[in-house]
């Protein structure tokens, strides 16, 4: 028979009132670095902590550095017209929604200058070849790509390539032969929906949509 005894163990520099705290500071500042956090807990309490510690008791306290998602900053008037197509549209059902085809299209770089790809180097090796990576002097390889979903259904991926989408590509190789079909199957209730690039917003554009009765949600 034996039991494990409880051991003394290293004291904690911080007692769970001064964890709660460092958390706290780093809350009230989400954008405060784990040295200014420490710098601000020795001015508070007169108690001298380092920087690894204060990462450690934010890990502890569920806090972890990332990098802050980034957005558009909305005007007044784009809150306005938010609220206002919140208001208008927050009475349909689920079954209003399956009518909706939400459509979009992304640019995706065949380049492999792409700064998005994140490495694990050691420090002082930047410039090792394996750390390296090859950037093409005119990054002009990419595709565009639409396509729109739908609750239960989606479209095929269409690729739009040699050159960029105009209004008239858009109605080409877009409205024609892929909205133009959910328009046919799904009857008057079908709702289309894209954003407001400007191919999409042109005079020509919008007449294929009223010729072929489609209604756009705004």
């Amino acid at each position: 028979m034996c039991s494990r005894r409880h051991g003394g163990g290293r004291v904690r520099t911080t007692t769970p009132a001064e964890n709660r705290y460092i958390v706290l500071s780093a809350k009230r500042n989400r954008r405060t670095t784990a040295q200014q956090v420490a710098n601000q807990f020795l001015a508070a309490s007169g108690k001298q902590i380092s920087r690894k510690i204060v990462a450690r008791r934010l890990r502890g306290g569920g806090l972890y550095a990332r990098r802050p998602v980034v957005c558009v900053t909305l005007t007044r008037e784009h809150r306005t017209a938010r609220f206002q197509w919140c208001r208008e549209y927050h009475n349909w059902t689920e079954q209003d929604w399956t009518f909706v085809l939400f459509s979009d299209e992304s640019r995706f770089s065949l380049s492999l200058d792409c700064r998005r790809q994140l490495i694990w180097r050691e420090s002082g090796t930047a410039y090792r070849p394996e750390n390296i990576q090859e950037k093409d002097r005119y990054p002009t390889c990419s595709i565009t790509v639409w396509a729109g979903i739908m609750i239960n259904d989606r479209t095929r991926l269409h690729v739009v390539a040699n050159g960029t989408m105009t209004g008239q590509r858009y109605i080409d190789e877009v409205l024609l032969p892929h909205v133009r079909l959910f328009r046919g199957a799904l009857g008057d209730k079908f709702v289309f929906m894209d954003d407001n690039a400007t191919c999409h917003r042109t005079l020509a554009v919008q007449d294929c949509l009223d010729s072929e009765d489609i209604q756009r949600l705004v």
